[in-house]
């Protein structure tokens, strides 16, 4: 008797809180989930306590602290995958950091030339499916357009426009690109181009961001305020954490090339 009583005096608490639930208009549990009041179903138990931790956060006034949302990706998969989002978005982290390494070296190597991209009456291509690049010496880089004759003034324009500070001088098939001193100013150059990839590439971020953004909006009418409004924070704060790893990014490379 004195075990059966013990059950039951959490009944009336578990009760005023599903009652609560279910005028806040708060996910619940399916209906016949008896699970709910005596050993509480798993998930509609995760959804309710992200409802509650959204309330608390409504509650605080501007200015203060709040702690991070962290949504399960399985209770919301029906809704957004919020794993796919995290790749899309380190994604773009990696591609800025490719074009630091390629593109954004104080010093000139055959390796930098590779994937400049030119424009041919064919399309576009990487000069390195055009031309064989070699370093005559370390101050000249050769491009042999033999295999592509007709594209070689195309060629020599993409390295003039590259942003590497290159000056490529065309005789016959054959470009020479010498090898500019590394100066202050080549030197801020370089750094100013590495701000405006950064900035390109959030670009591209806030782009993924605005898309799963917009996901998340097309299930208002089917789930709940607070829990679109916990995803549209989940995502923004995915989208901020990418962000600050490029300012990061940015710092790293701007010291490298400044010296």
């Amino acid at each position: 008797m004195a075990l059966a009583l013990r059950c039951l005096r959490p009944l009336p608490s578990l009760l005023h809180r599903s009652s609560f639930a279910m005028s806040r208009g708060l996910p619940q549990a399916r209906s016949g989930c008896p699970a709910l009041l005596l050993e509480g179903c798993r998930q509609c138990v995760q959804q309710m306590l992200l409802s509650r931790q959204l309330a608390t956060k409504k509650a605080k006034g501007k200015g203060q602290s709040q702690a991070k949302v962290n949504i399960s990706a399985a209770l919301v998969e029906d809704i957004i995958n919020l794993e796919e989002t995290s790749e899309d978005m380190q994604a773009v982290i990696e591609a800025l950091k490719e074009d630091f390494s390629r593109n954004l070296s104080v010093r000139t190597s055959p390796g930098a030339l590779d994937h400049i991209i030119v424009m041919t009456k064919d399309g576009k291509f990487p000069l390195n499916q055009l031309g064989q690049i070699s370093q005559k010496s370390p101050q000249l880089l050769i491009v042999n357009m033999t295999n592509f004759p007709e594209s070689t003034a195309a060629a020599a324009k993409a390295i003039r426009e590259s942003g590497m500070n290159l000056n490529p001088e065309v005789d016959g098939t054959v470009i020479r690109v010498p090898v500019p001193k590394v100066t202050r100013e080549h030197r801020e150059s370089l750094a100013k181009l590495a701000k405006q990839s950064t900035n390109k590439s959030k670009e591209a971020l806030r782009k993924v961001r605005s898309k799963s953004i917009t996901q998340v909006k097309k299930f208002k009418s089917k789930v709940s305020e607070d829990t679109i409004w916990l995803l549209e924070k989940q995502i923004q704060q995915m989208a901020d954490e990418a962000a600050t790893e490029m300012d990061k990014l940015l710092a790293a490379k701007t010291k490298e090339l400044l010296g």
